[in-house]
């Protein structure tokens, strides 16, 4: 078995450098020890200590964030991008493996299953959120909530006492989960619509698009399919109504018919590793376009002030 040395940078607080999706994929086929001088380093967006490093770089966001391909040798982010040194993989997708939802997830739901399910559901409607910048979603938290209540367990509008500590064991007593992405981009997909259906619960989406080319478009409440906000609460409450509506619809698969299946997923990505560790070209972090990538830098992080000599 090969050994590698690898790294992780630049992730969000509390990332687990030997529990995380790319670490558990390569332990797979080869011997992976973490070391300060890395043949490999996996770097994201949250600091910028990737640039101590002059190895093989492979970004990966879980952010709205496209890749700067002249700073990384391969990117993995939820766009829908034609570079080969590309591939899409949504932050969702981190989810199902991290939680081990892939069994539950991939399953779908007799008759009597939904309906024993759809039973235990007390609560009408709830939404998690301490990020306070989606006006979209705060917006219709509030509309929902001048005709019904809608619970709040997140810093944001909390109502319910405080914030709650584990986000799943709090949503699965709940109908319909707010389910909306921090903004908007095509293939922009989080843990957000992810979440509700793991738990059975219908999520309400706003975001990405394109989110059916993942997600079975008969699973959800897309908010841009609708003409407008009051035709989609009209849905809601017609829904808590009717319950043969809501069954029918926690009957779904959660996944599109064109969906890749998640191990299938999971080996193109071992394979695409597998490459760019033999891959014995120089690291783009000892060519010339390191150098584009820090001109780039440079000016967004002083583009006001270039802008007002110029001026």
């Amino acid at each position: 078995m090969k050994e590698i040395k690898i790294n992780f940078v630049d992730f969000w607080p509390g990332f687990n450098k030997t529990n995380n999706y790319f670490y558990n994929l390569l332990i797979q086929k080869y011997k992976v020890s973490i070391d300060a001088n890395p043949d490999l380093l996996f770097y994201s967006c949250y600091n910028n200590d990737y640039l101590n490093f002059d190895c093989t770089r492979i970004f990966y966001t879980a952010e709205n964030i496209r890749p700067d391909f002249s700073a990384c040798d391969f990117a993995f982010s939820y766009g829908y991008n034609a570079k080969i040194n590309h591939f899409r993989l949504p932050l969702y997708s981190m989810y199902i493996d991290l939680l081990n939802m892939k069994d539950k997830i991939e399953a779908t739901l007799s008759r009597e299953e939904a309906q024993k399910i759809w039973k235990t559901k007390s609560k009408f409607c709830c939404m998690v959120v301490s990020n306070a910048t989606g006006t979209k979603r705060l917006d219709f938290f509030k509309n929902l909530s001048k005709i019904k209540q809608v619970d709040s367990g997140g810093g944001i509008f909390n109502n319910i006492g405080g914030k709650v500590v584990d986000k799943l064991e709090f949503i699965k007593d709940y109908k319909f989960v707010i389910s909306f992405e921090n903004g908007q981009n095509d293939g922009y997909t989080t843990e957000k619509i992810l979440e509700p259906i793991y738990k059975d619960c219908i999520p309400i989406y706003w975001g990405n698009k394109l989110v059916d080319k993942d997600f079975n478009s008969k699973r959800f409440l897309d908010y841009s399919k609708f003409e407008c906000e009051k035709d989609l609460i009209d849905k809601l409450l017609e829904m808590e109504l009717d319950d043969e509506l809501a069954i029918s619809m926690l009957m779904q698969p959660a996944f599109g018919e064109n969906k890749r299946p998640h191990e299938e997923e999971r080996a193109e990505v071992l394979r695409i590793l597998g490459r760019i560790i033999e891959n014995p070209e120089k690291p783009i972090a000892r060519q010339l376009w390191k150098y584009i990538h820090l001109l780039k830098r440079k000016y967004r992080k002083n583009k006001k002030r270039i802008k007002r000599i110029l001026n």
